[in-house]
């Protein structure tokens, strides 16, 4: 019988929280619908409180309470999940209101609303670059913003999902090997594999020395594979490139993990050059 009780009494309730919300909806008292966005806002009812005040950022345009609504509507969006949106309102918040009270936490949830949308590495990452110049632009504002250790190690882990989009890209590349139609390059997979490595150390100094490792042990075995499947006239060319590469490898990385695969291509190309030598 308790259990009933209070069931039907939730329910009651319930019922009551839904109607009141309908009288808020259907009100042309606007100051009334503002604190009404705020308390759901409060609540942590963001959904009720970003429909409400979807509304009021429009009727309340030029007012003192247009600034607050326009963020509260922002922060709703961004804590009901809605990241896209809500990455439109911060970023029209801080447009908007250059000055604003809350200038500096639109332009700090702006990168985090588009932090938190990145994609599986494996699909387009525009948002990953648009998140990293969000970021960057914050710290160009806020120098030293007490924000700034959050904001930073959010980079570090965005450029480490795009250097993971360029590895899997090379290591693409790589394994594609010999067949043409997939080469965008025009020329073999191996020689893409290679331009994709090589760019992406240029444009990824700060990533992790164990990926960078791990791209240079993917040029050097693509010079390889060119090199083995050359014609003739490029052969010696290229094996001779691939022991330049060997040496510069070993040089950068003494103790690698890839030393032994490394020292077998070197053996290798060295054999054959000396034997056409």
């Amino acid at each position: 019988m308790r259990r009933i009780l209070l069931l039907l009494s939730g329910a009651v309730l319930l019922l009551v929280s839904c109607n009141e919300y309908n009288n808020v909806l259907k009100t042309v008292d606007y100051d009334y619908k503002y604190e009404a966005a705020k308390e759901y806002f409060v609540k942590g009812q963001y959904s009720r409180a970003a429909t409400l005040l979807t509304n009021l950022v429009t009727m309340m345009k030029g007012t003192l309470r247009a600034e607050e609504s326009l963020y509260m509507l922002a922060m709703s969006e961004y804590c009901s999940g809605n990241y896209d949106v809500a990455y439109s309102y911060f970023k029209k918040y801080y447009q908007s209101y250059p000055k604003g009270r809350y200038v500096e936490y639109a332009r700090f949830y702006a990168g985090r609303s588009l932090y938190e949308s990145v994609p599986d590495t494996r699909l387009d990452q525009s948002n990953t670059t648009a998140a990293v110049n969000e970021f960057q632009e914050f710290l160009d504002y806020y120098p030293y913003t007490t924000l700034k250790d959050r904001v930073q190690e959010m980079i570090f882990a965005l450029q480490d999902k795009m250097v993971e989009k360029e590895y899997q890209a090379a290591q693409l590349y790589f394994d594609l090997g010999s067949y043409m139609l997939n080469c965008a390059y025009g020329g073999s997979n191996y020689e893409a594999c290679i331009v994709t490595a090589r760019n992406a150390l240029l444009d990824y100094p700060y990533a992790s020395p164990q990926r960078r490792e791990d791209f240079s042990i993917m040029i050097l075995r693509a010079k390889f594979k060119l090199a083995q499947q050359s014609v003739e006239s490029k052969r010696m060319e290229r094996f001779r490139d691939t022991i330049d590469e060997y040496y510069g490898f070993v040089n950068e990385y003494p103790e690698s993990r890839y030393l032994k695969d490394a020292q077998q291509i070197f053996a290798y190309s060295e054999r054959v050059v000396n034997k056409k030598s």
